[in-house]
């Protein structure tokens, strides 16, 4: 007589580890933190749930410590998500889960015989979060691209260098250092420009040809089918947090300048978070082209024409590109 076989039903985890970088377009991750939403969200849904947050300067940090099964949603640039994606296809299957906004990024610049990309000289360097994968080095890539030439996108790829945002900033404006550029992101680039040195000498829109994503969550293949009730939880989170943004910016911008210790006034902040061309969406919006650019450009292995590929069935309703 055979024994009985059981299958123990696999129990969803009980913590959800997020990590989050520095700057205001990763304000829904601070306010999902603050105010506790995931855990409030998994107790409408009746059941427990816990985060943990950490803290990174780039994506590439967050890609390690998601592959090494250190981090469960990852928050950055649409260059390491695609970048992840793209080399796990086959095994981890990375996707994304949503976006977190459409947000323009500046090339800030405070020598002044810089006006556009074709005046840098090999006497400056462009600090940036991470050379060759970041939003902000691929963004440049296709700039170079567009104003150089084709096969001129490398050109300026030897004058960059891997820098957080808040050290990009103090070393450029200090005067001090090599730095003499910032490709950053919001409020850094904002604050930089009200420097009379500094000027903006390229905005990723123009390179995009429009509003693109910023930034997005991102995560495995194995934690999102594991944990279905959790990732729903996550994203309900991220569509409330939002919504408060978008109905409350004042009170959404004190909390975030109290929570990140920020240096600037609730008024600077309200003014970008409400800036028209700043959206708080989940929506992906040209994910495609970046990837499009990265495939050709030999950055990723693999490609594909439908956007919904690239992210986790529950954003699939979106009309995303």
């Amino acid at each position: 007589m055979l024994a009985p076989v059981s299958f123990a039903a696999h129990a969803e985890t009980t913590t959800v580890r997020l990590a989050k970088q520095f700057g205001i377009s990763y304000l829904p991750m601070t306010v999902m933190e603050e105010m506790k939403l995931i855990e409030k969200q998994a107790a409408a849904k009746g059941f427990e749930l816990k985060t943990e947050w950490l803290r990174f300067t780039g994506g590439s940090g967050m890609n390690e410590a998601l592959i090494s099964g250190n981090l469960d949603v990852a928050a950055g640039g649409v260059g390491p998500m695609l970048t992840i994606w793209a080399r796990t296809r086959t095994n981890l299957k990375v996707k994304g889960i949503a976006a977190l906004n459409a947000m323009p990024l500046y090339l800030v610049s405070v020598n002044p015989n810089v006006k556009t990309l074709k005046d840098f000289a090999a006497g400056d360097k462009i600090a940036l979060p991470a050379v060759k994968t970041s939003i902000q080095a691929v963004t440049l890539q296709m700039a170079a691209e567009q104003a150089f030439g084709q096969g001129q996108q490398n050109k300026l790829d030897s004058l960059t260098v891997s820098m957080g945002h808040p050290d990009a900033q103090l070393a450029m404006m200090g005067g001090k250092s090599e730095v003499t550029a910032h490709f950053g992101s919001s409020p850094f680039q904002e604050m930089e420009l009200k420097d009379p040195r500094a000027r903006k000498v390229l905005d990723s829109y123009q390179v995009l040809g429009g509003p693109h994503t910023f930034n997005v969550i991102w995560a495995t293949e194995k934690f999102a089918t594991e944990n279905p009730k959790a990732l729903a939880a996550v994203l309900a989170a991220l569509e409330e947090a939002n919504a408060l943004i978008r109905k409350d910016p004042a009170a959404m911008a004190a909390l975030w300048i109290k929570a990140e210790g920020a240096k600037m006034s609730v008024d600077e902040a309200v003014a970008i978070i409400k800036a028209p061309e700043n959206e708080w969406t989940t929506t992906p919006k040209k994910v495609l082209a970046y990837l499009d650019y990265m495939h050709r450009a030999g950055l990723v292995g693999a490609t594909t024409k439908d956007w919904r590929d690239i992210f986790f069935p529950a954003i699939h309703g979106a009309s995303g590109s």
